[in-house]
């Protein structure tokens, strides 16, 4: 195989560009060449999240560089190698028996993706092995380039943390499977941190978006009994039902736990959309000593009425669930390649880089359900 898949002819390329807090825009950007340690990829897929739509408007500007090229959900195939990586290694990727710790078992050609969070490593966060927490992190597709771009240059520092996460060649997945690797690796940081569901339990999700329905297909291969679903959006309720869920709108939501339970609640309740009134919500439906996990992130500055007395004498147990480690991204990639999550009811629409207007209307107007841009048309 070739040392390199960049064009003979290196010049420029478009790349979706932040150039100030409500203003992104393609424009000409050169074709990286990746230094000693860098590793350079090759875009296939990159999809959307609510967050690219927030740092395109501007409400979220925390971490976020001017100039940035966005994007952070990406798949991809390692293009080009810089000085010293891919030596001692055997190319397997996840699913083989490689690491690419170092930059150790990467090769040109390879389908990859990448774990967004670069940090420090020697941070009280990340000595406690929660590196998603770093102190001074960066973050792919906010402060470091990102996957909206034919090409991706991933930073020495990151690819020396084995934040290139390869995969195993036979067999490779669609790039749009493979996208999802970064969302799906947050539900299961989030699965993590409210001690996952056990065989035969009734789950609540508040949120029946792509995230919605990625913790319901994890929920339900975990052994879920019930889970239930609700959502504003008839299409996404369809989608959550053909996926084994039962779906419902948010109004009918309590009656729908309360009939499955016997008026006991459920087991595990997950806000997987940012309104601060389900804060409350989510606790009133749980059942005592049930788990509730804010996963959604809510809008910067927001706050929220809750009753104290039903977590406190409910004993309900509320966690968070913020961005993920590496290893629940090579963890994600491995269910994705095992075909445990479908993709095609979430990643409904694919467009052109030079659609990128209509693609990030489609994602803010709840067109389908996930959206993707191939940076290669």
């Amino acid at each position: 195989m070739s040392d390199t898949l960049i064009p003979s002819s290196t010049g420029t390329m478009p790349a979706l560009t932040l150039r100030g807090p409500g203003d992104a825009a393609l424009t000409d950007k050169r074709i990286p060449s990746p230094g000693p340690g860098e590793v350079l990829l090759a875009v296939e897929s990159t999809t959307i999240c609510g967050t690219d739509l927030r740092i395109i408007s501007g409400e979220k500007t925390s971490g976020v560089r001017p100039a940035v090229t966005l994007g952070h959900e990406v798949a991809g195939r390692i293009a080009a190698l810089g000085e010293g990586v891919g030596d001692g290694g055997d190319g397997e990727g996840v699913g083989g028996a490689a690491s690419s710790a170092g930059g150790q078992g990467l090769a040109v050609g390879q389908q990859a993706t990448v774990s967004i969070v670069v940090s420090c490593g020697v941070c009280r966060s990340c000595l406690r092995g929660r590196e998603h927490l770093c102190a001074s992190m960066e973050l792919i597709g906010y402060g470091i380039d990102g996957g909206l771009a034919p090409y991706m240059l991933v930073p020495a520092r990151a690819v020396a943390r084995g934040n290139v996460i390869p995969v195993a060649p036979r067999p490779e997945m669609p790039p749009a499977r493979l996208a999802l690797a970064e969302p799906m690796s947050c539900v299961l940081n989030g699965h993590r941190r409210h001690s996952g569901v056990n065989p035969g339990e009734t789950v609540a999700i508040l949120g029946g978006g792509p995230i919605g329905l990625l913790h319901a297909q994890l929920c339900l291969a975990a052994g879920a009994g019930r889970v239930i679903v609700s959502g504003r959006n008839e299409q996404r309720r369809k989608v959550a039902e053909s996926l084994g869920a039962q779906a419902v709108a948010p109004e009918d939501v309590e009656a729908a736990v309360s009939e499955a339970t016997g008026g006991w609640g459920a087991d595990l309740v997950i806000v997987a959309i940012g309104a601060a009134e389900l804060a409350d919500a989510s606790l009133s439906l749980a059942a005592p000593g049930g788990r509730v996990s804010w996963f959604a992130g809510f809008p910067k500055g927001s706050f929220a009425q809750i009753q104290p007395n039903t977590a406190h004498y409910q004993e309900l147990t509320v966690s968070g669930g913020s961005n993920a480690t590496r290893a629940d991204v090579r963890d994600a990639v491995g269910l994705l390649a095992g075909g445990m999550i479908d993709e095609e009811s979430i990643v409904t629409h694919t467009f052109g880089l030079s659609q990128w207007r209509e693609a990030m209307e489609a994602a803010r107007s709840h067109i389908g359900v996930k959206i993707a841009l191939d940076p290669r048309r």
